[in-house]
């Protein structure tokens, strides 16, 4: 803590830096990789769509690039989510320097668990809101009513949501993280209970479309991640016998 205290600004920015050309490597050798099986991939993420649609039913793309620069950010979002585990290492990697050394020892676990639950939010917004958020939205079909939707806009609406989930499903990491570090307690997380839920629905309006159904079905996987961080704020919070003092930041 000492000695980091001492190195200049213009040395984290180097590192902030280098850190940030590493996570563009990793997007960019998972873009390439992802790119070889572009089609493939786009169908696997249509699939919950195609599912819910009538027989025949096809997605259409209404400009001439349109498909071809669908393709591309498929690919894209392909590499984002394969360098997800280091660029999550390489944000802890970053933040690492300001901690105590037993807290370090820390961080190997909690890339790992960070980049678990990352993907274990996607992959839940894929199997589960998925279904039946189209279903939803295709029940407003009628005989005079006909869906057609696009490429482009189905890849933007459905990558908003996957990153979304992959990020708040976050949430148990970083709170059970900070209370390690002292900034946040058991007993403040139950008596703000009640303004966090409001923050769920507020956020859950804002990361999904407007509507109830993908803003409910985010906001209470959020309740039960906040019950599931206080679990681990009691069981990996700092405890106020160590000998080292708590940041305090939080009353």
């Amino acid at each position: 803590m000492t000695e980091n205290e001492k190195i200049p600004f213009t040395a984290h920015l180097d590192e902030l830096r280098n850190r940030l050309v590493y996570c563009f490597i990793a997007v960019g050798a998972g873009f390439a990789l992802s790119y070889a099986f572009k089609e493939r991939l786009f169908q696997i993420l249509i699939k919950p769509l195609i599912s819910v649609m009538g027989t025949g039913d096809k997605l259409i793309f209404t400009g001439l690039p349109e498909a071809f620069f669908t393709y591309l950010k498929v690919a894209f979002l392909s590499g984002l989510i394969l360098g997800a585990p280091i660029i999550i290492y390489q944000f802890w990697m970053f933040v690492a320097p300001g901690l105590y050394e037993k807290e370090k020892r820390l961080l190997i676990p909690i890339v790992f668990l960070s980049s678990l639950f990352f993907i274990g939010g996607s992959l839940f917004g894929y199997f589960i809101v998925f279904p039946f958020g189209f279903k939803f939205f295709l029940g407003f079909a009628s005989e005079t009513i006909q869906p057609l939707p696009s490429m482009r806009e189905y890849l933007g609406f459905s990558s908003k949501l996957l990153l979304a989930f992959g990020l708040v499903f976050e949430l148990p990491i970083v709170i059970t993280f900070l209370a390690r570090l002292g900034l946040v307690s058991v007993d403040f997380l139950k008596k703000n209970r009640k303004y966090a839920l409001v923050l769920f629905f507020v956020g859950s309006a804002i990361l999904t479309p407007p509507d109830v159904v993908t803003q409910i079905m985010m906001a209470f996987p959020l309740m039960l991640l906040y019950e599931i961080s206080i679990i681990g704020a009691r069981i990996f919070g700092r405890k106020k016998t160590e000998d080292d003092q708590p940041y305090d930041l939080i009353e």
